[in-house]
């Protein structure tokens, strides 16, 4: 964002300013021609008087002109000037990221291991202050990283899973995104990612029902495809309101997670987590020209 960008959050108050102008116009003539004297007043007591010099055809428009000041500052107020906050914390119980990390011996063994955890490392650094967890499964499912904010320590506990795979034998996705979705359910998460990291194994009709579970939670389900994707991946990821994204698609995966949560959020109607409303600091610049009312007139 280059320079001061304002948004407004409830544009649809500035059409009051349209019957504020037209009030404001409709007094302005009023006054200039003294009201309704001339109507209501005998011509020639009205000139006998202005002979006299009792009548005061310049008074001050001051009250007119602050009254009307102070009402287009409460609208433009009510209307929601906001400015982007680049650096909104995240809060748990609406925004995390877990990733699900295959750790059985046919991945662990596999010569593309290694790139497969540098995904998942370079993933970690796309969070920006979202919260995140790591299960790691195998023949069963096991939290390696409860949420948490702190991702050095998640970093640190992704490059241990290099020397410690899950004990259990086989692989089984399903028990995994299970227990995700357990996560996301205790921690209140309404705009979640799963991560998936796997090599296809184990993928069938109970995974695919416990993605489509993710999504009833308003979460989404991506897939992280150690090989060439195959339909199973595909499939998981259209039942989950994911992606599937090769180990190549570093960029592609950091933009779907620093960018598309904030979006999912603003449509659930949380938008003050990304814009500052400058409205009510306006509402209080607004009673400064009131103060120009109550000043002491000249003697």
């Amino acid at each position: 964002m280059s320079g001061l960008e304002i948004t407004l959050l409830r544009p649809v108050w500035l059409l009051a300013l349209l019957p504020l102008v037209g009030l404001a116009a409709w007094v302005w003539l009023r006054q200039r021609r003294l009201g309704d004297w001339s109507k209501a007043t005998d011509p020639a007591l009205m000139q006998a008087m202005a002979a006299l010099g009792r009548i005061d055809a310049t008074a001050s428009r001051m009250p007119m002109l602050t009254t009307t000041a102070t009402l287009v500052m409460i609208v433009i107020a009510l209307s929601g000037p906001a400015i982007e906050r680049r650096d909104t914390l995240s809060y748990r119980n609406l925004d995390g990221v877990l990733f699900l990390v295959d750790a059985s011996t046919s991945v662990t063994d596999d010569p593309r291991w290694p790139q497969m955890l540098t995904m998942g490392r370079f993933a970690l650094a796309s969070l920006g202050t979202r919260p995140g967890g790591l299960i790691v499964y195998g023949g069963d499912a096991y939290v390696a990283t409860d949420m948490t904010a702190d991702h050095l320590q998640l970093g640190q506990t992704f490059s241990l899973l290099d020397e410690t795979p899950v004990p259990d034998k086989g692989s089984r996705p399903e028990r995994a995104l299970e227990l995700a979705a357990r996560m996301l359910a205790d921690a209140d998460v309404i705009a979640g990612d799963v991560v998936l990291f796997t090599d296809g194994d184990g993928l069938g009709p109970e995974s695919l029902q416990a993605a489509a579970a993710i999504a009833a939670q308003g979460s989404r389900l991506s897939l992280v495809s150690m090989h060439d994707p195959a339909p199973a991946l595909a499939t998981h990821a259209a039942v989950g309101g994911g992606a599937v994204f090769a180990l190549e698609d570093t960029d592609a995966m950091r933009l779907w997670l620093a960018e598309d949560a904030r979006t999912r959020l603003e449509r659930q109607d949380y938008p003050l987590l990304f814009w500052q409303d400058l409205g009510r600091y306006l509402l209080g610049l607004a009673l400064i020209p009131l103060l120009l009312l109550f000043r002491r007139e000249a003697a």
